[in-house]
């Protein structure tokens, strides 16, 4: 067969190429949405239950995909440890917050991880007055004196925004370690531990419901399988600044699915908080980076 001739791609009849955009809007969408459906099945599986099969699953499928060497893996096993356990730690303290509080709300606040990072690492005056910002709208959004969010849920939701800024700082090294997906697919089958025990003391019998099974596959396809493969094609094609602007719609897109699927309404303060998260997010990110020593 012969090559591909590349001047032919967009050209009618030629290869189309997906712009790497709309594959960052994909998987914040598809996150989103399987953040959502999860939410739907605590009833039968629990905030652990599902956050167990998610990370299980797609355990399953990305070493399906990766097929990783576990020679090769062997001298960086405590950062495969390390990395597993961050991921387990936000994905299981994630579900329990929007079992509690609304998923917009949860998302925003666990933003405030990875935003915290970027101005920790930036240092720049305008990035500490952003941070002001978006602590602005944590307040609003938890709202202490007058309708606050659960303060467990809140709580939980923080955490895991802070599990999110390591998992940042892990993803960095395991990619340096690895140079592919491997290290990912290996973290989560350690992932998976985190949640085990709270997951069958609350799911039960149910984990062996072939419905719900199959729930959980969609949940790990939607919320972990689609995003990563979407976003790591999209990085290869895209300025990391343009990614990260991008990922400042993570909340919006919460609240719509939170709206769409779980019929979770918002109310003006919590508006106004996750509008002042995203202005400072997007404040960061469009910042250009500090040159490298």
């Amino acid at each position: 067969m012969a090559g591909l001739d590349e001047s032919a791609v967009g050209r009618p009849g030629g290869p189309r190429v997906v712009p790497p955009e709309l594959m960052v809007l994909g998987g914040i969408a598809s996150v989103q949405v399987g953040g959502a459906w999860a939410a739907t099945l605590f009833d039968r599986l629990g905030a652990g239950g599902a956050s167990l099969l998610r990370l299980a699953f797609a355990a399953v499928v990305l070493c399906a995909m990766c097929r990783p060497s576990l020679r090769k893996a062997r001298p960086h096993w405590r950062l495969v440890a390390a990395f597993g356990l961050v991921v387990g730690l936000m994905n299981y303290s994630f579900y329990e917050a929007i079992a509690r509080i609304p998923l917009g709300a949860a998302v925003t606040l666990e933003f405030a991880g990875p935003l915290g990072l970027a101005v920790l690492l930036s240092r720049r005056p305008a990035d500490v007055a952003a941070a002001v910002v978006a602590a602005a709208g944590v307040v609003l959004i938890t709202d202490p004196f007058g309708d606050p969010l659960d303060p467990a849920g809140a709580g939980l939701a923080l955490a895991a925004g802070a599990a999110w800024a390591l998992y940042i700082l892990c993803a960095q090294a395991t990619s340096k370690a690895f140079g592919n997906g491997d290290g990912l697919a290996l973290a989560l089958v350690v992932a998976t531990a985190v949640p085990l025990v709270p997951g069958v003391a609350q799911a039960g019998l149910a984990l062996v419901d072939p419905w719900l099974l199959a729930a959980g596959v969609g949940i790990a396809l939607t919320g972990s399988v689609i995003p990563f493969s979407l976003e790591t094609a999209a990085l290869r094609r895209m300025d990391a600044r343009v990614f990260g602007v991008l990922m400042s719609l993570e909340p919006v897109a919460a609240v719509l699915a939170g709206l769409l699927i779980l019929a979770q309404g918002v109310g003006g303060a919590d508006l106004a908080g996750m509008a002042l998260v995203v202005a400072a997010s997007l404040a960061v990110t469009r910042r250009p980076a500090a040159p490298e020593a």
